[in-house]
């Protein structure tokens, strides 16, 4: 696998400085995390869900989940359950070694499905992934994590674990700090089956009733902002306990009237010839996603849950190294700074100190195998232009 697979050679050599480098559903635990991107979310009752997996990976995606949890009626788990098994091990038939379709997850409703459906798929269920666990808590948490263990061992099956911070607990403040803490014990004690931990802002947000409008990003909303920081703080830590936190969910793809001008800038598209292609993301409300991307990468947040195949390229696109921060990521890595110290980036508009920055230089640097370093001359609007040319 690898990220940008609608990129022809000669694109790759013209966009990139080091183009991306391969990864496998057995890479390690720090690989796939990062390797993860946009995870696309589908609802579990679709009827051509393996042809839809096959279709979604030639155009770019890594990584996917199949959601038997909020996407599905009540009524209609047990054949949404069924189809989930079906088409997966469809999958498994015409393609044994995995190599057409992303890294693929089960969002479950209840501990016991883990079970069920990995027996359901056989022979196939080897070309499962992991689980998705919602509402995770310390305290609804366990059953899910003994589950997968006791698949594992019944399998030898490397499956693994995503738990969503998504619970009441968890954004109510007089109980978000024992919530948090109580996670991050019990993660502890399950670390080998941990790949990353999603964050459910839908949930978060409904606890007071809240959605926000496509002209805000999460950050804009205070109570959901502050969960996301603590969640982080806690469970993101560069200290070698932590884990990758992903982005929350943009839930806006339609055309509507606004309240707020385009996030996006003019210039940039002008100047590369692509100004429909910025008229393009305008309405299909991608400029407030590519904000929000912007910040979930300031504050700390790997990847982003996606609902919807535009999406993907905007998360991809800005996970990608520019030369500037792979330059410095280099700098502060190398041997001449590996007792500490500071000096001038390569580009003299900032100071790289060795131990301070070490963390960000070591993530910045994992994330150029896997997403690839920009060519000097090249930016964020040239990887959409070329991969939205791909993709036509």
């Amino acid at each position: 696998m690898r990220h940008f697979p609608q990129l022809a050679q000669r694109d790759l050599d013209a966009l990139f400085h080091r183009v991306p480098q391969p990864f496998g559903r057995q890479s390690d635990l720090d690989t796939l995390a990062m390797a993860l991107g946009a995870t696309l979310y589908m609802p579990a009752t679709r009827p051509r869900l393996a042809d839809d997996l096959v279709k979604q990976a030639a155009q770019g995606v890594m990584s996917s989940v199949v959601c038997l949890e909020d996407a599905i009626a009540d009524s209609d788990l047990p054949a949404a359950q069924d189809n989930v098994v079906r088409q997966l091990a469809e999958l498994g038939r015409r393609d044994p070694e995995a190599e057409s379709f992303p890294l693929t997850f089960v969002r479950v409703r209840h501990p016991d499905q883990i079970g069920d459906i990995t027996t359901g798929l056989g022979e196939h269920a080897r070309l499962l992934s992991g689980f998705v666990l919602p509402k995770f808590t310390d305290e609804t948490g366990s059953a899910f994590l003994d589950a997968l263990e006791d698949v594992r061992q019944a399998t030898g099956l490397p499956l693994l674990a995503m738990p969503v911070i998504e619970s009441p607990g968890a954004i109510y403040r007089e109980s978000r700090q024992d919530t948090l803490l109580g996670v991050a014990q019990l993660l502890a004690k399950h670390r080998d089956l941990v790949l990353a931990v999603r964050l459910g802002a839908t949930d978060l947000s409904s606890a007071y009733g809240l959605r926000r409008s496509r002209d805000l990003t999460v950050y804009d909303v205070p109570l959901v902002a502050e969960v996301i920081m603590d969640v982080v703080n806690v469970l993101g830590r560069a200290d070698g306990t932590g884990y990758v936190v992903t982005g929350p969910v943009w839930e806006h793809f339609v055309d509507q009237d606004r309240l707020f001008k385009p996030r996006l800038r003019q210039t940039p598209f002008v100047e590369q010839g692509a100004a429909r292609l910025r008229q393009t993301l305008v309405t299909r409300d991608l400029d407030g996603l590519i904000r929000e991307i912007v910040l979930d990468k300031a504050n700390g947040l790997t990847g982003k849950t996606v609902i919807h195949p535009t999406h993907v390229l905007a998360v991809h696109a800005l996970s990608v190294v520019t030369h500037e921060e792979w330059s410095d990521a280099c700098d502060i890595l190398g041997h001449d700074m590996s007792g500490g110290g500071v000096r001038a980036s390569a580009y003299r508009n900032k100071m790289n100190e060795a131990k301070p920055h070490r963390a960000w230089a070591e993530r910045t640097l994992r994330r150029a195998r896997l997403f690839g370093v920009a060519a000097e001359d090249v930016g964020f609007v040239d990887l959409l232009v070329a991969g939205v040319s791909a993709t036509r």
